[in-house]
């Protein structure tokens, strides 16, 4: 840690200096009764403090003015006998020449970096708190609150912006914040009494690769499960097409994939075990067997009944006790959620293009010959995929995953279903690129704002290329 402490009488013979250096003074508007203005920024009384750039503009006015009363009454920084409380509080700001951040002071709701004129953070402690005032702000939720909450797997996308950017902390955009508060509106009938108009239950977000469709889902099922809602999460569609074992029905014309419906049990015991206790089963009809994985049929036996009394997590324990009851759990707790009115149901899937191509399975048709098996013909699949009922469902397109372009209106889905997703706009990469800058990933001797926008129209709002371009800035 450097940090410099210049006299009156030393301050100009180090002008030249401190303008190829990148230090330059602590500025703060409420003290400017105590302070005089520079070229360079401002200087406190008799002496002169000098910050690392993205620092001088987040250092907190308690702080400031607590140096301006001790400086005042001080002849010289350098004496010895200084009051040290003076350098315990600049130790407090612990400047990191590597990552020129701040560190401690201030609270996020006070870092304002380059120039921008709103907070850089959001006060909001939660999802939930959110308002439009948060709109282009950051929220900080920790990646082990993140996978706390969703046993499913983050999206590689978030999980990249958090190690890239060395932070965790995620942008509040519009989209999100009109989802959620339709969503929000479902569930609060006394609100919707009045209303006009129906909020939305369905979503299918469309839009451009790396637009954040995929970090909105799971901002998405956090902020639902954090207010109790019962969320089932399918973060990768494609993978209930692709890999694994298949075995056709006999009982009803489609394929059955066990090892995919044994790993979205697994995945809904991590992240609502304690739901699941409370809910109980209300359809009582067996439920039928298929093929294990690997061990084909089971002898003897063609359906397994639930007990009375069961609850829904007895009847997952099920599924992944007996694989050849696996893809007919699946089955039966989309047919049980459509009933729950204990909590909130929301489903949220991921990938969901991947359900209306053809998948990775084939069926023999002759000794030479064989056809592709639709994704339609899956059974689970085809269990989950409609969109035509009452339950709300937010869903996203994947055009990384490359299964083609597909028209614009899909069967078992509304005609007003999508939602135009769009990439970043100029005042979103304004506040991507000041996170980028505190964050250390951009030179501030080179920062400029002709320079960020040159990158965000390069990029055209792209976020992942604006996060691999601002290192070159």
């Amino acid at each position: 840690m450097r940090r410099f402490l210049l006299s009156a009488g030393r301050a100009a013979t180090r002008t030249r200096f401190l303008q190829r250096s990148k230090y330059y003074l602590c500025s703060e508007k409420s003290t400017l009764q105590s302070l005089h203005h520079s070229n360079d920024g401002l200087s406190i009384a008799k002496s002169a403090i000098y910050f690392p750039r993205p620092i001088a503009s987040s250092i907190p006015s308690r702080l400031v003015g607590s140096l301006t009363r001790r400086l005042s009454d001080s002849a010289s920084l350098e004496d010895k006998n200084h009051d040290k409380s003076l350098e315990e509080d600049l130790d407090d700001l612990k400047l990191d020449d590597n990552a020129d951040s701040l560190k401690k002071g201030g609270g996020q709701g006070e870092t304002v970096v380059a120039g921008r004129k709103k907070p850089l953070f959001t006060k909001a402690t939660s999802l939930s708190e959110l308002t439009e005032e948060d709109i282009n702000t950051y929220i900080t939720i920790s990646e082990g609150d993140l996978n706390h909450s969703i046993g499913e797997g983050l999206p590689a996308g978030l999980t990249k912006e958090y190690e890239e950017s060395k932070g965790s902390s995620l942008l509040v955009r519009a989209s999100f914040l009109e989802i959620r508060d339709e969503l929000k509106a479902c569930v609060d009938k006394t609100e919707n009494q009045d209303s006009q108009r129906k909020p939305r239950k369905h979503f299918i977000l469309d839009g451009p690769v790396s637009s954040g469709k995929s970090i909105t889902l799971a901002m998405l099922v956090h902020w639902a499960r954090s207010e109790g809602w019962f969320v089932f999460y399918v973060p990768k569609a494609k993978e209930w097409t692709h890999g694994g074992f298949y075995y056709k029905n006999l009982l009803a014309p489609s394929w059955d994939t066990p090892v995919q419906a044994s790993t979205v049990l697994g995945n809904l015991l991590k992240s609502h075990e304690s739901v699941l206790q409370k809910l109980p089963c209300q359809i009582s009809e067996p439920i039928t067997l298929g093929e294990g994985a690997g061990v084909g049929l089971m002898k003897d036996a063609e359906a397994v009944a639930m007990p009375e009394g069961s609850t829904l997590f007895d009847l997952v324990q099920t599924g992944i006790a007996t694989t050849h009851a696996a893809v007919g759990v699946v089955v039966r707790l989309r047919e049980e959620l459509s009933l729950v009115k204990e909590v909130p149901v929301l489903f949220v899937i991921d990938q969901y293009n991947s359900w209306f191509t053809f998948s990775q399975y084939k069926e023999l048709t002759g000794r030479h010959s064989h056809r592709d098996i639709h994704a339609r013909e899956l059974t689970m699949v085809k269990a989950y995929r409609t969109m035509l009922h009452s339950d709300m469902m937010v869903t996203a397109y994947s055009h990384s995953t490359a299964v083609g372009k597909l028209r614009k209106h899909l069967p078992d889905t509304p005609l007003d279903v999508r939602y135009d997703f769009s990439r970043y706009g100029i005042d979103e990469v304004e506040a991507v690129i000041n996170y980028y800058y505190r964050q250390g990933l951009i030179s501030h001797e080179r920062f400029s704002e002709e320079k960020w926008k040159r990158i965000y129209y390069l990029a055209n709002g792209n976020g992942v290329e604006i996060r691999d371009l601002v290192r070159f800035i």
